[in-house]
């Protein structure tokens, strides 16, 4: 059991929580059939790097099963487990997937940046009839927050202006929130106030939360922890010249991963990930006060 699951097999026996051989791809498959027949699953992947060998069950069945079989079948399951760079683990432990799911219609995707988050996202996920992917951060399963014993669940597809501001949108997910606002302190320290949106879900966007915030800041800076081609901020830039063009007053600026497999050596690792420095940057380019 992982930390994810530690003590769920006391609690609700062996027959809810089965420990299953390190076979994505087979136990994926069973919860997607589990799901067809009236079940609602949950897989926990070690890491979505090892999903990999399951994206033939999530993207070929899971994602299309309600389509293709008219309607007749869904596939409530839950897929969740860490996801994106988390130390010195290379470069084939240490992908951020979020937006290779995205492309795939059918599929939800979340990503909790807080404890609070991931219990209300976790059991809106649950109840979802569609399959949702639950993207988390081992880096993260240490964090410790307020978190109410009660019922609450946070929509699928919200997301949240957790910092106000007027002079540029900084919108980012996942571990990367943490990065974010360390960026948006340094620059309220010269006097830049920064409006911070945590986009919590990937799939659906909420767009809109991103437009009416440029619509005050007229400046965006996204960042996030994958690779900047084909990316879950490409989709936003598009999204807002789309929507909002006349309110920007300077070009999006985007803050990603290095457009290279990951390292292993911590000055290559320090290099190649968003940082506050970095963010600190982009903000003043599109400020005009870049030096």
């Amino acid at each position: 059991m992982g930390p994810a699951s530690k003590g769920m097999l006391d609690e609700f026996g062996a027959k809810r929580v089965i420990d299953t051989p390190i076979a994505e791809l087979g136990f994926s498959g069973i919860a997607v059939g589990a799901a067809m027949n009236g079940l609602r699953p949950i897989v926990e992947y070690m890491t979505w790097n090892f999903a990999v060998l399951a994206s033939d069950q999530i993207i070929n069945h899971a994602a299309k099963m309600l389509q293709m079989s008219g309607g007749q079948f869904s596939a409530p399951v839950v897929f969740r487990g860490p996801n994106g760079p988390a130390g010195q683990l290379a470069a084939t432990h240490s992908q951020s997937f979020e937006s290779i799911y995205a492309h795939i219609p059918g599929l939800k995707i979340v990503t909790p940046a807080n404890p609070y988050d991931v219990k209300g996202l976790l059991k809106a996920a649950i109840r979802d009839d569609d399959p949702v992917l639950v993207m988390e951060s081992e880096k993260m399963y240490g964090d410790k927050g307020e978190v109410p014993e009660g019922e609450y669940i946070i929509p699928i597809g919200t997301a949240e202006v957790t910092r106000k501001g007027k002079d540029v949108t900084l919108v980012s997910f996942g571990k990367m929130m943490k990065t974010v606002y360390e960026a948006a302190e340094e620059l309220s320290k010269e006097d830049i106030e920064a409006e911070v949106i945590d986009l919590r879900t990937i799939r659906p966007l909420d767009i809109d939360t991103i437009i009416n915030s440029v619509k005050k800041t007229n400046r965006l800076v996204v960042v996030e922890e994958s690779w900047p081609v084909a990316s879950i901020s490409s989709e936003i830039s598009h999204r807002v010249q789309l929507h909002a063009f006349d309110y920007l007053d300077a070009p999006v600026r985007r803050v990603t991963m290095a457009d290279t497999p990951f390292a292993f050596a911590v000055p290559l690792i320090e290099e190649s990930l968003p940082n506050v420095k970095r963010i600190v940057r982009a903000v003043k380019e599109v400020s005009y006060l870049a030096k």
